[in-house]
């Protein structure tokens, strides 16, 4: 049976592709470029006329010619643009956190990668995330620091089907240690961070290519005294606690609303303030991975977020409404991912944030 590989470039997709040759799948590894730093103005990825991505495809072709398989490469930075990108910004522009990561996944790997993958003749695609398949359940990856299925809550049911997690049964230590006892060329590379197939950047800097900021009024919520001054509702999120801008104030203080019409960013003091808790919330754009629709179940509001107990309403299937004891800083815009024990069952997106029956009045 004949694998394409999802070659990242990075330890974990490296492991995937020895684990499948293990088994005697044929391998093909398939790079996909979805950012050209040049290309998108991103001076600052660029580090001596290579950027990040052309980095990763250079670490992926090692790794192939290491395992003695074929790698094929495609560019999708005009479709991660239109399908990702885009999304990621008119949604900062209406003061919500978007996840880009989560429509790459929908738009670019679970599709354009997909149909890429059919046409070199793949039985199965495989790719690099800490998540379990059994039969048609999507469950967590065995690393639960790692559980990667919060990121694959948009991709549809039938996506699923033909798609192998060669990794979800692992530690993140275990595939390390595979990496560097069968001295995979990447056995060291660091861990990605920052956006989906951008990388690591300064966030403001890199945000300010495409958004300008316009500075206004920080105001403590309680009182609705002006405390300080912000550089641009995008560079902020609900519930972040460094760099608000108040570095004369000695008590821990979190964003907690954003009002857009008139470019107000409102902080909330202590751990524990009321402004940051909320018992209710409206998830639209749902995506369903089962059938199942319990009343009962558990949710992660944020990715390795704790797992919060919720009651369920299904008013109707583009929308439900979950409820829950208290949760702290949930987010417009971030995902809400569904589970019952192990398994993701369902995911959308957060559209309002309620308590007492109640809208918050500054989310």
């Amino acid at each position: 049976m004949k694998v394409v590989v999802g070659m990242s470039g990075g330890v974990d997709s490296a492991v995937s592709a020895y684990l499948l040759i293990k088994e005697g799948y044929e391998v093909i590894g398939l790079f996909m470029k979805n950012w050209d730093s040049d290309i998108n103005g991103d001076k600052e990825g660029i580090t001596d006329g290579i950027c990040p991505q052309e980095q990763d495809y250079i670490d992926a072709k090692k790794v192939c010619n290491f395992l003695g398989i074929p790698l094929y490469r495609v560019d999708f930075i005009k479709e991660y643009w239109e399908s990702v990108f885009s999304y990621f910004l008119e949604e900062l522009k209406k003061g919500r956190t978007p996840n880009p990561d989560i429509m790459c996944n929908k738009y670019i790997k679970f599709d354009l990668f997909k149909k890429e993958a059919k046409k070199l003749g793949a039985d199965f695609i495989a790719t690099g995330h800490y998540a379990r398949k059994e039969n048609d359940k999507i469950l967590k990856g065995i690393d639960s620091n790692k559980d990667q299925t919060y990121f694959l809550s948009q991709v549809k049911k039938d996506e699923f089907k033909d798609v192998l997690f060669p990794v979800g049964n692992l530690t993140k230590e275990t595939v390390r240690k595979i990496a560097s006892e069968n001295n995979l060329p990447v056995a060291n590379k660091k861990d990605s961070t920052g956006i989906c197939f951008i990388g690591e950047r300064n966030y403001q800097k890199f945000i300010q290519n495409y958004l300008k900021g316009k500075e206004g009024k920080i105001l403590n919520i309680e009182t609705l005294e002006e405390i300080g001054t912000h550089n641009g509702l995008m560079n902020y999120t609900i519930g972040q606690r460094r760099n608000v801008g108040l570095s004369g104030d000695k008590e821990r203080h979190y964003v907690c609303g954003k009002d857009t019409e008139n470019n107000i960013l409102y902080i909330a003091f202590g751990d524990d303030n009321k402004y940051l808790l909320s018992d209710e919330a409206i998830i639209e754009e749902m995506n369903f991975i089962s059938d199942l629709r319990p009343k009962k179940a558990s949710c992660k509001f944020r990715y390795r977020g704790e797992d919060i107990p919720i009651t369920i309403e299904y008013p109707n299937d583009k929308e439900i409404k979950v409820k829950y004891e208290s949760a702290k800083a949930v987010t417009p815009g971030q995902a809400c991912v569904i589970y019952l024990e192990d398994e993701m069952i369902a995911g959308g997106i957060i559209k309002e944030v309620r308590k007492n029956n109640e809208k918050l009045w500054y989310l």
